[in-house]
Formats: C-alpha cells, sequence, structure tokens
C-alpha cells in the first residue's frame, strides 16, 4: 500500500493510548485553566453502557418478507398483480377472484349491446397499448380479451385463483396480520349440484379491488318474484354470447326496467331482436353529445358522424404507427381530462350545456317528440354519469318499441303493472337497475376492536383519499368510496391507486413494520374536504344516481373530490405523517430498520457494491447556457 494512503487512512484510526491531557475523566476541559479532581464519574463511559436494543441481524436493504392478497382481478387486482412484483422483492403475492375468469365486471357483465361507455383508446393501461380496438366505444368482449391478454403477457396467472371468494376478513391487532376466509368450489363441485369448501389464508397487507360496481342488486318491487315469465338482471346475462340467447325473441313481449347505461346499451341491442319491447323508465337522463367527433374527423382524414364511430383498417394501419398513435392517444386524454370545468356549478355555462344537449336529443327523438318531454332532464348535464348511449334514443322511435315514462306499482305472474293500473303483458322481463352503491360488503371485515367496515361506513362511507379508513390497518382500496371520476381517464386513475399502494408496502418492508393505519383526524379532514367540495359541482344537484348510493339527494360517495388529473397529483406524494404505525416485535426504536450497518451486497459479499455509478443511477444535472 502507498505510503501516503497509509497516512491518511491513520488519521481516522484511534491511537493506542488516549491523552487525557488538559481533560477529566469523563472528557469535559477544566474550567479557567484550573486543576480537575481524577474521582470517577458515576456515568459509565461511552461504549460500556449496556445497548437499550439489539441490532437487527439484517442488512437495510434486506428485503422483509411480504405477504400479500389482492381481492379481485378485474382492472385493479390485474395492475397490482403486475406492479406489485415489480415494485418489491420477497414477495408472496395471491390474488383471488370470486368469477370463473379475470376481468371483473367486464368478466360477469355478458348483457346485450355492453360497451365501453367512454373512448376505447383511454380505457386501457398506459403501459399496454391496444392499436386494434374495433370502434370509438369498444364491446365489453373486447375489452374482457384484451384484458385476457394482458394476464398471459404478464404471467399472471401464477398469482391468481379463480372461483375464490373472500367471504370473511377479520384483523389481528397482536400478529399485524389479516385472517382471510376463503370459499372455493369442492370437488364435487358441479353447476347442478354446487359444493363448496372453506379454508383460511392470511395477509401483512391487502389491497381491496371489489370494486363499487361489482354487487348487482335486483329492484325492491312487489311481486318480482312471483312473475312466470324468464326474468332476468342485467348484471347476471345466462349466455355468454347474447345473440345466441335471443334467437328465439321475435315473437316474444319485451320489458326492460331503467334508464342508466346497461338500459341505454340494451334497448337498442334488443331491438331489432324481438316482437314487442317496453322500456319502464322513472327518472330521466341526459344523452352525451358526440364525444371529440370533429377532432377525430380531423385526425383520422374522414367523416366521423357515427355515434360510435367503427374503425376500418385504414386506421388501424394508422393505429400501428407507434408516432401517430401515441399523438392519437395523447390528444384524446387531453380531451378528456378537458371536461372536469364542466361538472363545476356555472349557471351560464350549464345553461349553454343545456341548450346543446336539449338540441342533440330531440334531434335524435324527431319520429316520437314527445318523449322529450319525459326523458330530458331539469337537473344539471352531468349531475348523473353521462352515457353517450350510441342507438337509444333512435330505438325508441322504431315501431316495436314502447317507451314508458311510469313508475312500477307491482310484478304479477304475467307482466308488470304500472302506478296508473294499465298491465302490461311480457313473456321477458329484464331488470337493469343497477348495483348495490353503498360500499357495504357482503361478508364481514373486522378490524381493531371488533369494529366491523359495515359499521364504520354508516351512515355513509369515510375514508383517506378514498385509499383506506383508520381502524382498518394494511387494508387499502382500489376504485373503493369516492375515487371514481365524473370526468377523465379512469384507469391512469386506477394505476395510481395501485401504486400508492405499493409505496405504503415499499414503507412497510424498508421499515420493518407491523402495521400502517391511517390517522382519525386524518379521515375526519379529509371528510370535511368532501362536504366543502360537492356543493360547489353539479353532482349535489337533485338527481339520482349511484354517485349518492341511488339516491337523489345526499352524500355523493362514488366520486373523488376533484379531476382525475389532480388525483394524479395527490397521490403521487404520500403524506406519511397521516398514518400511526407498528414495528414489528414491538422494537421501540425508530432506527431498528437500519439493521446491522450494512447492505445486502457487503453482508453477503454478492452484487454490484458501486450501484450508483451504474447507468440506471447517475443523474446529471443540465449544465446552464
Amino acid at each position: 500500500m502507498a505510503p501516503g494512503l497509509l497516512r491518511s487512512l491513520s488519521s481516522f484510526l484511534p491511537s493506542r493510548k488516549p491523552s487525557t491531557k488538559g481533560a477529566n475523566i469523563n472528557g469535559t476541559l477544566p474550567q479557567n485553566g484550573t486543576k480537575t479532581s481524577a474521582t470517577p464519574s458515576p456515568l459509565k463511559d461511552v461504549g460500556t453502557e449496556e445497548p437499550t436494543f439489539s441490532l437487527g441481524q439484517f442488512a437495510i436493504d434486506e428485503d422483509r418478507p411480504m405477504k400479500v392478497v389482492v381481492i379481485g382481478a378485474g382492472y385493479s387486482g390485474i395492475a397490482a398483480g403486475i406492479r406489485f412484483p415489480q415494485r418489491l422483492k420477497n414477495l408472496d403475492l395471491t390474488i383471488y377472484e370470486k368469477n370463473a375468469g379475470v376481468g371483473g365486471t367486464w368478466y360477469s357483465n355478458r348483457y346485450p349491446g355492453l360497451s365501453c361507455d367512454i373512448p376505447s383508446h383511454t380505457y386501457q393501461f398506459t403501459f399496454e397499448e391496444n392499436p386494434e380496438w374495433s370502434s370509438f366505444y369498444a364491446p365489453g368482449p373486447e375489452i374482457r380479451a384484451y384484458l385476457e391478454r394482458v394476464v398471459e403477457k404478464y404471467k399472471l396467472a401464477a398469482y391468481i385463483k379463480l372461483q375464490h371468494e373472500l367471504i370473511h376478513a377479520r384483523y389481528d391487532e397482536a400478529e399485524g396480520k389479516w385472517h382471510l376466509k376463503i370459499r372455493k368450489p369442492a370437488a364435487d363441485h358441479t353447476v347442478d349440484k354446487p359444493s363448496f369448501e372453506e379454508f383460511e389464508d392470511t395477509a401483512d397487507f391487502v389491497l381491496c379491488g371489489a370494486g363499487g360496481l361489482s354487487r348487482w342488486s335486483w329492484p325492491k318491487i312487489e311481486g318480482l318474484k312471483d312473475f312466470k315469465g324468464k326474468l332476468i338482471h342485467s348484471a347476471d346475462w345466462d349466455t355468454d354470447d347474447w345473440r345466441e340467447g335471443v334467437k328465439d325473441w321475435k315473437d316474444k313481449r319485451v320489458g326492460v326496467i331503467g334508464v342508466g347505461s346497461s338500459a341505454i346499451q340494451m334497448v337498442p341491442a334488443l331491438q331489432p331482436y324481438v316482437g314487442k319491447l317496453h322500456n319502464f323508465v322513472r327518472g330521466k337522463t341526459w344523452l352525451a353529445t358526440p364525444f371529440f367527433a370533429d377532432k377525430l374527423a380531423d385526425m383520422l382524414k374522414r367523416d366521423s358522424d357515427a355515434a360510435n364511430y367503427i374503425f376500418d383498417e385504414q386506421d388501424k394501419g394508422m393505429f400501428r404507427n407507434p408516432e401517430f398513435y401515441k399523438g392519437f392517444r395523447r390528444q384524446l386524454e387531453a380531451e378528456l381530462n378537458s371536461v372536469h370545468k364542466f361538472t363545476l356549478r356555472n349557471a351560464e355555462r350549464q345553461a349553454e350545456d343545456r341548450r346543446q344537449f336539449v338540441e342533440n336529443m330531440k334531434r335524435r327523438l324527431e319520429k316520437k317528440l314527445w318523449i322529450a318531454d319525459h326523458i330530458v332532464p331539469d337537473f344539471p348535464v352531468a349531475c348523473r354519469r353521462l352515457t353517450p348511449g350510441p342507438g337509444y334514443l333512435e330505438a325508441l322511435c322504431e315501431e316495436n318499441v314502447d317507451f314508458v315514462p311510469k313508475d312500477t306499482k307491482r310484478i304479477t305472474p304475467t307482466g308488470l303493472e304500472t302506478t296508473d293500473g294499465q298491465h302490461y303483458d311480457l313473456d321477458i322481463l329484464i331488470c337493469a337497475t343497477g348495483y348495490d352503491t353503498d360500499y357495504k360488503f357482503p361478508f364481514p371485515v373486522i378490524g381493531r376492536s371488533g369494529l366491523t367496515l359495515q359499521e364504520r361506513f354508516d351512515p355513509h362511507p369515510v375514508t383517506y383519499l378514498s385509499l383506506c379508513t383508520d381502524g382498518f390497518p394494511n387494508w387499502f382500496n382500489c376504485l373503493g368510496p369516492n375515487s371514481g371520476v365524473g370526468a377523465g381517464s379512469l384507469l391512469i386513475l386506477i394505476e395510481r391507486e395501485v401504486e400508492y399502494a405499493a409505496a405504503a408496502l415499499l414503507k412497510m418492508q424498508r421499515e420493518r413494520l407491523k402495521s400502517i393505519e391511517v390517522k382519525r383526524e386524518a379521515v375526519e379532514d379529509f371528510d370535511q374536504y368532501l362536504e366543502a367540495y360537492f356543493p360547489g359541482t353539479v353532482y349535489s344537484a337533485k338527481c339520482r344516481s349511484w354517485y349518492k348510493m341511488g339516491k337523489e339527494d345526499g352524500r355523493v360517495v362514488g366520486l373523488y373530490p376533484g379531476s382525475c388529473l389532480h388525483a394524479i397529483r395527490a397521490f403521487e406524494r404520500p403524506r406519511w405523517e397521516d398514518y400511526n404505525y407498528e414495528s414489528l416485535n414491538g422494537v421501540k426504536n425508530r432506527f431498528h430498520w437500519l439493521g446491522d450497518g450494512s447492505t445486502y451486497n457487503e453482508r453477503y459479499m454478492t452484487g454490484d457494491r458501486a450501484w450508483y455509478l451504474g447507468d440506471e443511477e447517475l443523474d446529471f444535472p443540465p449544465v446552464p447556457q
């Protein structure tokens, strides 16, 4: 070794016999140069005192094993299945899905006319583009196929357990783990004779991606179960190919109850296949004006006045050009993210919106203009979810369709009776009456002190940024209460919620935490924010909507309080000070996570010990010109 280097290193080494000249035994300097007594202090020398805790026998970056369970294999669960293994090491991941296939609502819904109600090219993962969408609003089977391809590409089958339904969840405070009871088909299970078995699993962390539109419900109408004809709920369609299921309906009398997005898609799809169709409607709704039509026509250099533009091979050829597709997709998302301002209360703007929407709807109802008096709302545009509804108003004008703007009194064995006493004979009755949107799961979720999530969500859900709730440590939501968007891309919001959950997991893993739990006061503050935000929006107007748990007035629980872009910014830098933490094994010292003072590569003499000089790590600042 070079002498100069030896001399440099020696300056860091202690001398064999430290000098005590000019200092007392405790290492303090004497006052005014006077002599001090050499009497030993009752305090022990630094370095000889018994340590208050033991160093962790691990490297600072030696990842703690984490067992994670995701509930649901829809968009949220699939995103988690991709990002969690990417962001975390030493991860034991399981995704439980109650259905027999992936896709969530796009697996369980098979009704006629099912399609996306926002542009297809905005309803895909940011990292997984699909230039092959068949139309501006893609049909449901196409969306399900897209998700199946994503699952196959990223090899997620290793994590996903189909037909595994969560039926009970309980947090063990001593262990810091969730105990989950799962039900699955037994070995002798058949469709005709269903048989199930249950088992228990545990998790350090749960991401619930069950969603708000996953639990459909029958309408509360007298006599519903007395109907002797064919009774169907739109969310429980009994055939995979709906056209095959309705091929014998050409002489049937069909009733559709509802005017939500499901009914609006179903009526024009069924109209050509049935003898007579009655659409029973008690409320009113806005049908969206053509979205992005002018820009679409300009970008594709062709007419795009069609309600649902079908992409031909020339269009798809343009989409296969990466540069064109990137620009097309970005403009589409930018346009979608510009709609937020129309959800804020503004009398002048709402008057103009109303004029345009009324004009569009009346034009489409020209053959039966009287329907406009019963379907055009008094409430502001976007108070309830807007749907483009390609073909719906036109279908209402067909001779074999009867628009019935009356409340239902009761269901009889042979049909439906309205409140004015008129009876409609029916062979088939379809309830397009929506979902249970109060976020109270049909299974118990038991947190600290025996409190259930159902109790905590009474009279309405309370969360922190829609992500989690106090009393339920290590349980995060994706598309939970107050996480929908009235305008903007839902998919980017899902992705960012998954990334937030991954960041919480990383914090637990790195700092060796038993639990992470949002503070009660943080939940209360967010609650105040919600109460202050929504009165300034169109959502608080009097209209029946799933945004408000199916009510006309009251708390908005379905939507995030702000724009989609606002949510992205809110999620990107977590405020960890809004959480309480518990360490593993009751260790009190906050620096236990520092381990034994080494990194993994040093402790085990493996890997790169100059990783900070790698191309991926180096960050060269710009040089001012």
